[in-house]
């Protein structure tokens, strides 16, 4: 896969059919998605991502028509209406969508829309999503993103064709980290896309696993792609942004806001085909993110950590409280989860086959038979081991074939284990 040219923000793409955009034979005008692509801009800032009166109105209206309504007034929800009262004494919704537009186009990143063909058709799962008896409003806003900023050379579709998240703690124990590592690496080594969020602990050492791979790794973020955050991650952001990207729902200049973070979470669950936690503890947002998988039939994959482990403690009470929930310890299990059916399995763990394996019922009770230390003659092992001395005989002769016991002062001993070889330091 070539590393395409850059789309600008202002080349015209051909619209995605579904429900937001009618299904056309041609490309809309340029002007026409220029004005989808502003309203689009406009609504975002006006409302949080995740809105769902935001959201009906645009499938009901389209883009534009659902600004005009928001604008005038005429729309049924109170608190979005003074919501949108509160954004626009700050200024004027299309001017503030004009300057991030050209301000997007300035940091050499784009604004992705449903309208583009490379808007990742899966995130409007996010519609199926309902969360039983859910009282915050961070819970029951999880509407479809109405746009998406983008850091980085690769199609987003594309990109995220193939991904899977791997989320958990932020201040991950030494395990936590080397798990993440470890799978970012083995996903990103079979071509899988590694999405996470960013953050220190789990979600960096996923990142830098899928990096230190040569492979695609996506960071979603909770504020403006211009300002990546945590400020300590710069350098794997800059790394991100070389081989992979960096995308966001809020326009450029806007701040990590602590709501913000679970406001992500969602599209983090719906732009991929599952998602790991690594670790995570009690009250950790990560959590949040499996929940939200969970919610819209997405695997859902835990890595199980120590028992005695504060920031395992999350992770083990969601393996108990959802059955769909999956146990996974390696990149085995989870391309089992997200692979291909019947073409991704993982391969069984066994212990290594040892001669005694092969042994046969009655050739095993004369092993036991045998004492660990001396040795005993035929008629006596026949006696312990409750066979008849022509059977115990035969057995004797596979023991000693199979170099599990020898020949020692007229009767048999269990034979010493072979050395194993030392080496010599240059």
């Amino acid at each position: 896969m070539s590393i395409p040219s850059r789309i600008t923000p202002a080349e015209p793409i051909h619209p995605l059919p579904g429900p937001l955009q009618p299904a056309t034979d041609s490309p809309p005008p340029p002007d026409e998605l220029a004005g989808v692509r502003l309203a689009r801009v406009a609504l975002t800032w006006l409302a949080e991502p995740g809105t769902w009166s935001v959201y009906r109105l645009v499938r009901e209206f389209g883009p534009v028509g659902a600004l005009d309504r928001v604008l005038a007034g005429d729309v049924p929800d109170r608190r979005l209406l003074a919501a949108v009262a509160a954004r626009r004494a700050a200024g004027d919704p299309h001017e503030v969508a004009a300057a991030a537009i050209a301000h997007t186009g300035r940091l050499d990143a784009r604004i992705v829309v449903p309208e583009d063909d490379e808007w990742p058709p899966q995130v409007r799962d996010l519609e199926l999503l309902s969360l039983a008896a859910a009282e915050r409003r961070i819970d029951q806003d999880t509407a479809p993103p109405l746009a998406i900023w983008v850091r980085g050379q690769w199609p987003l579709a594309e990109t995220l064709d193939r991904a899977v998240a791997v989320v958990g703690a932020r201040a991950a124990t030494s395990y936590g980290g080397y798990v993440a590592t470890e799978l970012g690496y083995g996903l990103a080594n079979r071509r899988w896309t590694v999405v996470s969020g960013g953050a220190h602990g789990v979600d960096a050492a996923a990142h830098r696993g899928a990096l230190n791979a040569g492979g695609l790794t996506v960071a979603v973020l909770a504020c403006g792609v211009d300002r990546p955050y945590p400020a300590g991650n710069s350098s794997l952001f800059d790394r991100i942004v070389e081989t992979g990207l960096l995308i966001s729902e809020w326009m450029p200049g806007a701040e990590p806001l602590r709501h913000r973070f679970l406001i992500r979470n969602r599209l983090i669950a719906a732009a991929t085909a599952g998602t790991v936690l690594v670790e995570a503890a009690a009250r950790s947002g990560a959590t949040q993110t499996l929940r939200r998988a969970l919610a819209i039939n997405r695997p859902a994959m835990v890595v199980p950590g120590p028992v005695t482990s504060a920031m395992s403690v999350g992770a083990h009470e969601l393996l108990r409280e959802h059955p769909r929930t999956r146990l996974v310890t390696g990149v085995p299990h989870v391309l089992e989860e997200v692979g291909r059916i019947g073409a991704d399995l993982a391969p069984l763990a066994r212990a290594p086959r040892q001669p005694r394996d092969l042994l046969d019922d009655e050739s095993a009770l004369v092993l036991e038979a045998l004492p660990r230390r001396g040795a005993l003659g035929p008629d006596e092992l026949a006696a312990r081991a409750g066979l008849d001395i022509r059977l115990t005989l035969r057995k004797l002769a596979l023991l000693e074939d199979l170099d599990l016991i020898v020949r020692r002062d007229g009767g048999y001993a269990i034979a010493a284990p072979s050395p194993r070889p030392t080496t010599t330091a240059n």
